[in-house]
Formats: structure tokens, sequence, C-alpha cells
């Protein structure tokens, strides 16, 4: 960092009021120095921003009405450090308080304004120069500390000298997952962090003393997981046991008089280091321990080939001594002569990988391979370097004979198959005399012997069934899955046959498959190799038995995937009618285009070979076919089969009979005992399935589909046709409905009901009167109201009666001879005594409502009289409607009703609806009313009283509105006789 600047060499910015009034920067000029004059805040700023100033010195009253407090603070806001003077020509105590607050490195007030450059001013300057200086250095200090304290590869702590924790970074932190308010004033031995460390703490303390005494303390430290899944230091987690090794440096803070004032502690990852270190001589001993008890044997011979030195490990491979090994005299005792071309070896100096054939001192042959090198070593000029390639040498050939094995195994077709194969080539790959292979029945649980050779049923006699249990070395073997290897398999307490002559044996699991055995009449006969060769050998079966169990599900995955698609096309296939269907039931203005429509949807495109449906004739007795599709042979099988109710074999009549769908999944089952099964094979039909067409529990015939073949009509079709039929049932009684609200002409029928759970019948004998509905009723979210009069009782006691009724929600008086309840009498009302005998009352029913029950029939209540003694019902139907059907609907309405009469009427047209109205109102009456309504009485906000009309009229207000009333109620006589039930439908409260 640069020297501080003094007060002769320092670049000023001085800030005045005007060029007249300036007095600090002519006092201040001096040829070392450079003085710069500004007279506005806006200039001052501009100069600091462009050119390199020293310090600033203000005035306080500056150019334009701004001060100098004000240019002090927009500097301080830039740069916190940069040196500033203020010296206002008179300062005062409020001002000084500022500038302290400001930040101001120095404040001098200038009592003598002919004095501007006094020494106090001089003297503020240098120290607001050197004050500056210093705040940048210890400025750049803190940031080279927080460099190094923050640095994210290093824990760091500052301490108080006794090793109290004073700051922690943030790696420091995160490594014990905790807050720096956790930390401070903890020691730092006690914190979790060294927990795990085992003389951690005591190695911190130690650390801590000795840099408070002045010195700096390094430690390396060790933290050992107790898991091999913990937490890791740095985030995440650790997913290895190895310690974690740490360099620990605890540094004293000197002040400027030598004492330790704090302590800086640094932890750094040096667990790789102290690996590479660990390898490294883990690498030196490995050598040393090789060199040590390699198999390779060195021998040094002369030119003679007489033994000059023999390495002590010889007998690994020749059985003998290194003394034995010198009596022998030459080289050629040992690996025969002519092992090598002298003159070859003379001229390339060293012989590389020589095969050759030597005999142990047991007598067993040994293939060597043998480098040759001409060395000056103690007498000695050639060296033998021999190693035992035996062992190899076996493993190459039966690793080929391995590799035809599994050759053979990729074209194998079946697990027995598999078993011969490796059954027949075991003595080839592990030369042994005994194999056998067992496969696992899944069925019965138990080990069967799919293959055994000729030497396994010589020396044990033949293989027998296992128990998939541990009551026997195959069948412990197959549950534990552990391959078994027995020096002599009689040691073995589960061994089943004591007489056998087997001897070394070995067992190993093939998987979930079985087991495969292998063994010799000779103890011992399994060294690495041939425990090596016999997993390779088991493993390449339990591949090949997997490779066909895989074949076996992709083959049976294949085929439940074309099942599914076959079922997902007939879900297509289904979805494709359904949407047919619908629309042709949404555009279907009859019961007749219902039916035809969907006889031709469910025959279209071969779907099914026939379709019709069916209803009751008018004498009951038989069906009789309302619309039909299909072959031609359809109307045939119609004309011949028997449809009579009597005969319920038919699916048709059965369905009819029993209100139930009807499934024949083949026609041809039982073809001798119904005669329509036959009739309907020589049509082509071999499946049939028929649902009944009912809505609210009233039937409108039947659906019967034929198909040309067995089980066409499966769980997903039954439940399609089943809600098909419900749908045709609610698409006709829609339609019916349609017809009764735009008819004309109707028929009016007239009912006996005795059924004494209807609620107007229970009514009227518990109240003992008359009670009257005009079939009105109005719709609420969950129940509906109706009006009804009473005649002959108080209609208070029978709204009490019918509270209590079940299927009454709510009773309400609305009128007693007229006089509205609850809405204040009229004027001209008479006063009534309290024994009422007529009236009319307000049912708020629960839901279901006969009367709508009727309704979505398309039948129309006209009205209902009950009597205590009796209920007489009546109802409109449409002229197309069939009467008998509409009067089976009343008679599953209610439980007893018998048809009393019927006649035809018409509904009311507008000509007549004039007509009556005229006939049924005086010309006085009609009078009052059109000069009402052409006055604006009738208008919201009335344009004229009641009391105006009449005086227009001439009459009393109180004839005026009783002359209204009457008009009023002898046109709603009208509207609501003519509306009926249909018209009165409607939602609200």
């Amino acid at each position: 960092m640069a020297s501080a600047r003094t007060l002769d060499d320092a670049r000023l910015l001085v800030a005045e009021p005007s060029d007249s009034n300036r007095v600090l920067s002519p006092a201040l000029a001096d040829e070392t120095r450079t003085v710069t004059a500004v007279s506005t805040v806006d200039g001052a700023l501009e100069r600091l921003e462009t050119e390199s100033i020293d310090c600033l010195l203000t005035a306080q009253s500056l150019a334009d009405g701004e001060t100098g407090l004000e240019l002090c603070k927009r500097v301080r806001e830039r740069d916190p450090e940069f040196p500033i003077v203020l010296a206002p020509a008179d300062g005062d105590e409020t001002l000084a308080s500022a500038a302290i607050a400001a930040d101001i490195s120095a404040y001098v007030p200038r009592a003598n304004t002919t004095d501007p450059a006094a020494a106090d001013c001089r003297t503020a300057i240098e120290q607001a120069l050197a004050d500056g200086h210093e705040r940048r250095r210890l400025r750049d200090r803190a940031r080279q500390f927080d460099a190094i304290f923050e640095d994210s590869e290093a824990y760091a702590w500052v301490l108080e000298p006794d090793g109290t924790v004073q700051q922690a970074n943030d790696p420091a932190l995160a490594a014990i997952d905790a807050t720096a308010g956790d930390v401070r004033g903890r020691r730092l031995s006690a914190l979790p962090w060294w927990q795990s460390i085992g003389d951690g703490r005591a190695a911190i303390e130690g650390a801590i003393e000795q840099a408070a005494a002045g010195t700096v303390a390094h430690r390396e430290l060790t933290r050992h997981r107790a898991d091999a899944a913990g937490t890791s230091d740095r985030g995440g987690t650790d997913t290895t046991d190895e310690p974690t090794t740490f360099e620990v440096t605890i540094r004293p803070v000197h002040d400027e008089s030598g004492t330790v004032v704090s302590l800086l502690a640094r932890a750094t990852d040096v667990t790789e280091r102290a690996r590479l270190e660990r390898e490294l001589r883990e690498s030196e001993e490995l050598h040393r321990v090789t060199l040590n008890n390699m198999t390779d044997t060195v021998l040094i011979t002369d030119d003679d080939g007489a033994f000059t030195y023999v390495c002590p490990n010889v007998h690994f491979i020749f059985g003998y001594t290194d003394d034995e090994i010198h009596e022998m005299g030459t080289i050629d005792e040992l690996l025969g002569s002519d092992l090598f071309d002298r003159e070859e070896l003379a001229e390339t100096g060293v012989l590389t990988n020589i095969e050759c054939t030597a005999t142990d001192r047991a007598g067993r042959e040994h293939t060597l391979l043998v480098n040759v090198r001409e060395v000056s070593i103690q007498g000695g000029t050639i060296l033998y370097s021999c190693r035992d390639i035996t062992t190899r040498k076996h493993r190459e050939a039966a690793l080929t004979a391995l590799h035809r094995t599994t050759r053979k195994l990729l074209y194998a077709e079946t697990d027995r198959e598999i078993a011969d194969i490796v059954v027949d080539d075991a003595a080839d790959v592990l030369d042994l005399e005994a194999s056998a292979a067992y496969l696992f029945d899944t069925d019965e649980n138990v080990l069967r012997p799919a293959a055994s050779s000729s030497g396994i049923e010589r020396i044990h006699g033949p293989a027998r069934d296992h128990r998939a249990s541990e009551d026997s070395i195959p069948g412990r073997v197959f549950v534990d899955g552990e391959t078994r290897f027995f020096a002599d398999v009689h040691d073995s307490p589960l061994l089943s046959n004591p007489e056998t002559d087997l001897r070394s044996a070995a067992y190993v699991p093939l998987g979930d498959h079985g087991v495969f055995v292998a063994g010799s009449s000779e103890s011992g006969a399994f060294d690495d190799v041939s425990r090596e060769l016999t997993d390779l050998l088991a493993a390449t079966a339990e591949a090949a038995l997997d490779r066909l169990e895989r074949e076996r599900t992709l083959r049976e995955r294949d085929r439940e995937l074309k099942r599914r698609n076959r079922q997902l096309t007939r879900v297509n296939r289904i979805n494709e009618i359904i949407r047919e269907l619908d629309q042709a039931l949404v555009r279907a203005e009859t019961r007749e285009e219902i039916e035809h429509a969907v006889c031709d949807r469910l025959t279209t495109a071969d779907r099914f070979s026939f379709a019709w449906i069916g209803a009751r004739e008018a004498g009951g007795e038989r069906l009789e076919s309302r619309a039909q599709s299909g072959t031609i042979d359809g109307q045939e099988y119609i004309d011949t089969v028997s449809l009579a109710l009597a005969d319920a074999s038919e699916p048709a009549v059965r369905a009819a009979t029993d209100r139930e769908a009807t499934v024949i999944s083949n026609v041809a089952d039982g073809l001798r005992d119904a005669p329509w099964r036959s009739t309907a094979l020589a049509c082509g039909y071999q499946s049939a399935m028929s649902v009944p067409l009912a809505y609210d529990d009233f039937a409108y015939g039947v659906l019967t589909v034929y198909a040309d073949q067995p089980d066409a009509f499966d769980d997903m079709i039954h439940a399609v046709l089943a809600e098909l039929g419900e749908t045709i049932a609610a698409a006709i009684a829609a339609v019916e409905r349609k017809h009764a609200l735009l008819s004309d002409a109707r028929t009016r029928l007239e009912f006996d009901v005795t059924d004494e759970t209807f609620l107007f019948a229970r009514l009227a004998r518990q109240a003992d009167c008359t009670v009257s509905f005009d079939g009105g009723v109005r719709q609420h979210d969950d129940s509906a109201s109706v009006f009804v009069t009473v005649d002959g009782a108080s209609p208070d006691a029978v709204a009490a009666v019918a509270a209590d009724l079940v299927g009454v929600e709510r009773a309400q008086v609305i009128s007693s001879d007229g006089r509205t309840d609850g809405a204040g009498s009229e004027a001209d009302t008479p006063d009534t005594n309290e024994n009422e005998a007529a009236g009319t009352i307000r049912l708020q029913l629960s839901r279901p409502v006969f009367a709508l029950q009727l309704a979505d029939h398309g039948i129309v209540l006209r009205g209902v009289e009950a009597t205590p003694s009796s209920v007489r019902v009546v109802v409109d139907v449409p002229s197309s409607a069939d009467v008998r059907e509409s009067a089976d609907i009343v008679s599953k309405t209610f439980a007893d009703a018998d048809l009393r009469s019927k006649q035809t009427v018409e509904r009311m047209s507008p000509r007549d609806f004039r007509s009556t109205l005229r006939d049924r109102l005086t010309d006085r009456q009609l009078e009052v009313v059109q000069v009402a309504y052409y006055g604006g009485y009738f208008e919201s906000p009335r344009e004229q009283s009641g009391e105006d009309v009449a005086a227009a009229l001439e009459i009393s207000p109180a004839a005026f509105y009783r002359h209204v009333r009457t008009t009023q109620r002898k046109l709603f006589d009208i509207v609501f006789d003519e509306l009926g039930v249909p018209a009165a439908l409607s939602t609200g409260g």
C-alpha cells in the first residue's frame, strides 16, 4: 500500500460559496500542493469522480443555498474512508453533532475568518489524510483476513486466548449443523466437531495452550466414522467408512505490545494426502511380501549348468528343498537338456516364455514357463526364472470345453435338454467322474433328477428325488442358495446315502431352477481351479435356464398383450356403439325412432348378427316385436320361436318375465331341452343376451341381441348392454314426457285408488275431511310443494296432522275461507270464527313425489280427491301413448288402482281461452281491470293508486279491490286448470 500523503504534497479540493468569497483555497495554495476550488455540491462530486483528490475541505455555506454538510454526506456515501474536513465560518454544537453523525474526518470552525489557514486547520487536514490512509490500510487488512477466514476449503475460528470461540466461518458451522450463536462463547475443544476423534479434545486444548503462549501449534487429527453411511462434513452423504484426516493450525495474534490478544484456528482436510502416504507404505509392504512369498522359482548356474544359486521357494514347484536341488548337480537333471539354444541366448541376452515339462518329487508333471537370461552373479552366468503354469493350462483347457458347452446351451429349448448338456460336458470341463442335475418341480416342491452321468450311478447309485427343505444336502443348498464343497461328503450329517462311494462333492444352486452336483470317489478333489470351474459351469447352466424362463415369460406376455389388444379393440368397438347410440337417442323424436335406431346401430358393421326389441302385446300373454335389425333370418326366427310369456325358455321371454338380464353363452348347450335353440342355430346364432328396458321400475320391453359365435357376451359386454337397457328406457320415458307437454289431444284417465299408504288417503282418513289436489307441483332442490284444498275440517288441524305424516317436511296454512294466513286480512274480507271448515294448505313433500314419478313417464296428474273412505286420481296421457302401459304405470305408482273411466280431451286454444275468460267475467269486472291496466295501476312503481282508479270509475276503493281480486282469481282458475302438472314443473324456492 502507498504511504500516506502530507499536506505539502496533497491534492486538495476546496468547496467555497463563490469566487469573490473564497478565503480557504487562496490560503492553502502552495507551490508543492494542488488546490482545486469549487462552489457547488455537484461540482465537487464531479471533480471527485474525474480527478485524483486526496482530501476535501469544505465551508458550510456553498452556492445556491447548498451546504457543506450535505456535500460531506454525499461524499461519505460514495467512499466511507475518504478524508473530509468541514470548516464552517461560525460553528455551533448542532452543526458539530451533525458532522460527527456524518462521519466527517475533522471539524474545524473558523472563528477568525481573516486567517483561514491557521495551524488548527492545517493540522486537521494532516490528521484527516493520516486517518484516511490508516482506515484504508485497516480495510485492506480486514479484506485479506476475511478472504483467509472465509475460505470454503477450510474450517476457521477466531478464539479468545483461553480458547473461547468468538467467530466461526460458514464451513465450520455447516460441518456441525450449527449457527454462529450456537458456538459463540463455547470452548473450541467442546464443540461437537471433535466428538468422533478419540483424543481430539485433549489435542485441541494442548494446541490452544501452545498458541496462547505465543507459538504456532500444529496438530494432525483423524476422525473415524461410526458407520459406513455417515453425514459428510462437506454436506451430503459419505458413502465410505474411510477415516478423515485434518491438519489443525492455531496461530497467536499479537497487539502492538506483543501481547497475544486472540487466536486464529484453521482445520484443513488432508485426507487425500494421508491416503496417498498410507497407500505408499502399503505398496512397499506388499512388494516385500510378494518378493518373500512369490511362487516363481529362480535358479542360477554356471556355463556348465552346475547350480550356483537356488531360490529357497523352489519347493513350491518341484517339492524339493534347495539342498536337494544342489545335489542334482546340473539344471539338465531338473528341466531337461536342450532347453534353449545357447547361441541364440548369446546373441539376444535373454530368452522368454520357454515352455517345458518337469516332474516334481511326488512324480506329478508340471508345465513350466521359463525365462533364461545371461548374468554375472556370484560365479553364475545363466539365470533361470521358472513359473508353474500347470493350473493355467488346465484352466485354459477347461474354459475351452466350457465355451463349447455354452454354445450348445444357446440352442437348447427345454430345461431337461440343458440338464443333459451340462452333465455330459461336466467330465471335460471339471475332469470329474460323477455329475448330476436336479430341477425344481414347483407343483410338488420337489427336486427331481433331470440328468445324471454313468459315473454317479456307479459310485453313488441312481439319483433320487429330494424335498426342497433342509433335511438333505441338495435340499438345503437349494433353500439357502449357497454353494457347498465337501472334501469328504461323509462328513456331512445330511448325507442321505451313507453307503455311497462318493467322497469329494460339490453342490451348486442353479438359482430358482434346481441344483448341480459334481463329485469324485477320491477325497480332496476340489482345488481352487476346480471350484472356480464348477461355479462357472453351474452359472452357465443357470443363465441358460434363465434364458428359457425369460423366453417363456416373453411368450406369455406376448399372448397376454395380444389378448389385451383384442380386449381393447372390443372396448373401442363398444365405445363406438355407445357413442352412436347416444347420438341416435338424443336425435330421436318418438319411441319408434329410438327402438329402430338401437337395433340398427347394434347390427351395423357385423357387430351382432341380429337385434330386436319386444314388448307385451295388448293381451299381455306374449311378446311382440316392435323393432328389429340384422340378418334376413331374424324375421324367420321371430316368427318361428314361441314368445308366449308362459314359456320362459327363450332369452327375450325369460328377461321379460324375470326382469333381469339373460345371457346364453352357447346356444348349442342343451340343444334338445328348448326348441328355440335349434331355430337359433339354424339362423346362425350361437350366443344371445337379453336385457329388460326398465326405467323407474317400469318396463318398456326387452332388447335381445344375438351373435354368430359362442361366448360373445363377456362381463364387459354384459355390463354395457345392461346399462344400455336403462338408457333406452330413460330415453323412451323422456320422449313420452315431451309428447305429454306438446300434445293437444289427451286421454284423461280416472282411477279409484285404495292404497292405504297413499299420502292423501292417510291425510283424509286421519283428519276426517276431504282433501283435494289440483295437480300443481313446484319443485325445490330436494323436495316439492303442492297446494291442497281442505273441506270439512279446520286447515290448521289438517296442517297439524299432515306435519306428523312420513313424507311431509312442512305443512303451512295458506287460507281459511279466503283469509290469507300470516299475511294479514284484506280490507274487504269478513272476519271468520276459529272453527274453519275449509281452506287451503301448502305441503312440502320429500322425494319421491308421486306426481313427478308419473310425469317422468309422460303422465300428467290432473287432480286428486281423497275422502276418509275413498281416493280418486285423475291423469292425462298423450294420445300417442299406450293407455294400457300408462295404466300400468299408475298401478305401479299406487299399490292398488282401478281404472274407472277414460275420455279424450283437447288442450284449450288461444281463442277458447279468450272466450272462456270473457264468459266468466262480468262487463263491470272487465271495465274495472281495463281502466286499472291502462291507467298504470299494474306498473312498478304504480302510476295510479287504487283510490285514483276508483275515483275515475266513481266507485269506492273497496269495490275496486274486490273487482280486481275476483278477476285475478277467475283468470288464475283458467290458467292453472289448463297448464296442469307439466307447465307447473319449475325449479325454485
